[in-house]
């Protein structure tokens, strides 16, 4: 009988463990975390924080989940977070801390996630072919789409060891994202910002821990980063400011001005006319005159568009360079003030006036007992 042969068993070679499959959990959270930090993907990142959030009420899960992808790939320590309670591993008083900020960073999601999907149910009911966004809805949909990605992938350049950083204000030029657009950017620089100061001055047991692979001179390269991008958001902001389109009201048009104005046309007694209220818009100087009190006032403006007039008030006029004075004998004055020029006027009213009558405050107001004198032109 023929001997048999023994089959050789053919060797296999186990693969080596990547990804979700090979982390740590034996050596305990700090080390699940350092590997989220150093060795997971941003698929699997994302797939973490999302398997966690399906466990919610599906009401709650399809708000938080419609948050773009960049959202759940910003925080390795919340996807390690994730991962630990989706698995059902025993909480420690480590993992308690750092579910709490979790569930924090969910709520937040949250509330993003709702403005979300009111866009996206917007979409849905726009009228036939064209879709109606509020300018709200447009500027957080091209913030989603451009900068926040690119803060997104500078974050991960840098979990990459890569010595990079970003022009803020040349990237919001050049996306055409004004001041409105900073404070989504803001939150999230200042939160990176305030991680790391904390791992650099040890003010954090956790942030000190989440950091501990980093070397001192890596986190203060990334601190002067995130101050010098918060700077940049400052300067936009303040640029958005100084380059905004300022309303200029319109003066209305004088006919309009004067169309309720109350004055007196003509006084028989002192034998004066009045102007008409239409020649008192746009001018620098006026004289006018109560019949019944004997008041001479006089207004001057140092407005550039004149005085203006409102229902039976003069506007613009400056209070300090305005006065009146009360006429013993006004027929005096007359003469001077609607022949001559303003200096001869006003060395002729000083000389009458001054030490011999109080000076009172001119209101602007024009009656019935009144004539319009004289306007005059600043330098006439």
């Amino acid at each position: 009988m023929a001997e048999l042969t023994k089959r050789k068993k053919k060797k296999t070679i186990k693969s080596r463990r990547s990804g979700l499959a090979a982390v740590p959990i034996e050596k305990g959270f700090s080390a699940v975390k350092d590997y989220f930090h150093l060795e997971i993907d941003r698929k699997d990142i994302a797939n973490s924080v999302r398997s966690y959030v399906k466990k919610f009420r599906k009401s709650e899960s399809s708000k938080i989940l419609a948050n773009p992808e960049y959202q759940f790939t910003a925080f390795t320590h919340h996807a390690a977070t994730s991962f630990w309670y989706t698995q059902g591993i025993a909480e420690t008083d480590t993992t308690k801390y750092w579910h709490e900020s979790l569930k924090q960073y969910i709520d937040k999601l949250y509330i993003s996630g709702m403005e979300i999907s009111k866009i996206k149910i917007n979409e849905e009911k726009a009228n036939g072919n064209i879709i109606t966004l509020s300018p709200k809805e447009k500027l957080d949909r091209k913030i989603r789409n451009t900068i926040m990605q690119e803060i997104s992938d500078l974050e991960d350049e840098w979990i990459d060891g890569k010595d990079v950083t970003i022009n803020l204000y040349n990237r919001f030029k050049f996306h055409g994202l004004s001041g409105s657009a900073t404070i989504l950017v803001r939150e999230t620089i200042e939160r990176w910002l305030l991680d790391y100061e904390d791992a650099y001055h040890k003010r954090c047991e956790q942030a000190v821990e989440g950091y501990s692979h980093l070397k001192k001179s890596e986190l203060n390269r990334r601190i002067k980063a995130c101050q010098d991008m918060l700077a940049d958001l400052d300067r936009i902001k303040f640029a958005s400011k100084a380059s905004r389109n300022i309303k200029v009201s319109r003066p209305m048009a004088a006919d309009k001005q004067v169309a309720r104005v109350q004055y007196k046309k003509e006084d028989d007694d002192f034998k004066i006319m009045s102007i008409h209220p239409i020649q008192v818009i746009g001018k620098q100087r006026l004289y006018i005159f109560n019949t019944k009190y004997k008041e001479l006032s006089y207004y001057e403006t140092e407005s550039p568009r004149g005085f203006e007039i409102s229902g039976s008030t003069i506007k613009n006029f400056n209070k300090e360079l305005s006065g009146k004075f009360k006429l013993k004998k006004p027929l005096e004055f007359f003469p001077t003030i609607l022949a001559k020029n303003f200096n001869q006027i006003s060395k002729f009213l000083d000389e009458k006036l001054v030490g011999n009558t109080k000076r009172k405050e001119a209101n602007g107001r024009i009656n019935k007992e009144t004539i319009l004198l004289r306007v005059l032109d600043k330098w006439k």
